[in-house]
């Protein structure tokens, strides 16, 4: 029985993970590095763009095709340096505009917007095959709440 007068459930039991920190820590890194590296080749390269294009592409979509800079940058966990330099990049190839309008909103142009939509499919499909799929569907459930609330 545990202090709390109950059978302790197996579910709470000390994992290898809980005790050894660095190690979960050195997984994720290789687990993020090898499917980031793995669905670029498959996606962005193919498309022309490389993985910021992609990264800010697919979010202004998600969002509809607009989005606030600051949101953007905050979305991304990026610094607002490194978000507007890659803007500056991508506006000068016509992927998005950006004007001040109660702050600064980039949008989408047209030619952002067919790259994305011609992406989008490999990138879905790269995705699945180097990550999702090698997930059971609670695997995924679970994941996504644990990185949603880090």
């Amino acid at each position: 029985m545990s202090t709390h007068g109950r059978a302790p459930d197996p579910q709470e039991g000390t994992s290898e993970a809980a005790l050894d920190p660095i190690g979960l820590w050195s997984a994720f890194k290789r687990a993020h590095e090898v499917v980031r590296t793995r669905v670029i080749a498959d996606a962005a390269e193919a498309a022309g763009l490389s993985e910021p294009d992609l990264t800010i592409l697919a979010d202004l979509n998600k969002a509809g095709g607009a989005l606030r800079q600051s949101e953007l940058a905050a979305s991304l966990g990026w610094d607002r340096t490194r978000v507007s330099h890659q803007l500056t990049r991508m506006s000068k190839r016509d992927l998005v505009t950006r004007r001040r309008a109660n702050g600064v909103i980039v949008t989408l142009t047209d030619a952002g917007h067919q790259a994305i939509t011609a992406v989008y499919p490999g990138l879905d499909a790269a995705v699945r095959r180097h990550f999702t799929d090698k997930l059971s569907a609670q695997e995924v459930e679970t994941l996504t709440a644990v990185l949603d609330r880090l």
